[in-house]
């Protein structure tokens, strides 16, 4: 697939992306030479193969699913702009 200027200026506005009436053909070859390298990649037979997370097989380390009250209340509540009483206060919004 080839990618024309107008095309190229059509994508550069679409990701507001300022590019030089000048650059616009360089834009176009650079965006034709990225479809033509998915193309390549459309062809290659993947059946049978599962997909990958990493390139080394590995497991996430997992914590231990404990309910917990937290116990956190001073530490959250420390940067607070304003605390009352153990709580946030917020400005009141409506009347």
């Amino acid at each position: 697939m080839s990618i024309d200027t107008d095309t190229a200026r059509k994508v550069a506005k679409l990701a507001r992306i300022r590019v030089a009436e000048a650059d616009l053909p360089a834009l176009a070859q650079e965006l034709s030479g990225i479809l033509g390298f998915m193309e390549q990649l459309n062809e290659v037979d993947v059946t049978g193969i599962e997909p990958m997370t990493s390139v080394t097989p590995m497991r996430l380390r997992r914590r231990a699913d404990v309910v917990t009250d937290g116990n956190m209340q001073a530490a959250v509540l420390a940067n607070a702009p304003d605390a009352r009483e153990g709580f946030f206060a917020v400005p009141k919004v409506m009347e």
